[in-house]
């Protein structure tokens, strides 16, 4: 019996003329930290909105833990309760309600979509963000978080309802690398209980730090797809040699 958290399976997704994901299969499973690599325009955030059900898709089809989407409109948002419950997404920039407080920005999901009351709620997201490390910040406004601050509220508020996969995209922009290392290790620490993780990411360093296995998109296809270390140690694709050639040529 196979233990995918996520099974993506002939997935195509075109925005008016343009192909953006062709033909796309990826079984994920749970307890695994993988990083979903490319060039900028290859696909990869593109796939995680599909799997959030924010961007509809033509054709194929895409379950989260039991969870079926299918090709065709976004569903009303009434009739993804259950999906909601079951991923969590990380924006690359947040998405904080910047007129809400820290703790407010963390239950609002919790009270109005999943109908928790709001003692519980905040309950919650006051022990996620303690366990993240930004409880005293409980009460600012998001403009007065730092970038790495912010970021870690943002994981509080996707974890609040506990889902069994977390989708991040592009995770360290704006972090510095000594803060990169700290989220690394943050986002390990989550997979203990067997959370899953998915991160959009063109950072190598960061892959290596965090993920168990890479799988690399170009033009909308996967092009490689194995252990992270095997992967960036030995690219076998044009497209994987290029991120990483890109990579050592921005660290000069």
């Amino acid at each position: 019996m196979s233990d995918a958290v996520l099974s993506i399976v002939d997935l195509r997704l075109s925005r008016g003329s343009q192909a953006v994901l062709r033909d796309v299969d990826l079984e994920v499973r749970r307890g695994e930290r993988i990083a979903l690599m490319g060039l900028s325009g290859g696909g990869k955030t593109t796939v995680l909105r599909a799997v959030c059900a924010l961007d509809p898709f033509q054709s194929g089809t895409i379950i989260v833990d039991g969870f079926g989407l299918k090709a065709g409109p976004v569903p009303r948002e009434s009739q993804l309760r259950e999906l909601r419950r079951r991923v969590g997404m990380v924006f690359q920039f947040h998405h904080l309600f910047a007129h809400l407080s820290v703790i407010e920005n963390v239950s609002l999901a919790q009270v109005h979509v999943h109908r928790i009351a709001r003692r519980e709620a905040d309950a919650k997201s006051k022990s996620w963000l303690e366990s993240l490390g930004v409880g005293a910040r409980s009460g600012a406004r998001p403009s007065e978080l730092s970038g790495g601050e912010a970021q870690r509220v943002a994981i509080a508020r996707a974890l609040a309802t506990d889902p069994p996969l977390l989708l991040m995209d592009e995770p360290t922009a704006s972090l510095d690398p000594a803060r990169r290392g700290e989220l690394a290790a943050t986002l390990v620490s989550l997979t203990s209980a067997g959370r899953t993780l998915l991160v959009a990411t063109h950072d190598v360093a960061f892959a290596l730090s965090l993920a168990t296995r890479v799988v690399v998109l170009a033009d909308g296809c996967v092009v490689e797809d194995g252990p992270s270390g095997d992967v960036l140690a030995r690219p076998s694709h044009p497209a994987t040699r290029a991120l990483l050639q890109g990579e050592r040529s921005a660290g000069l």
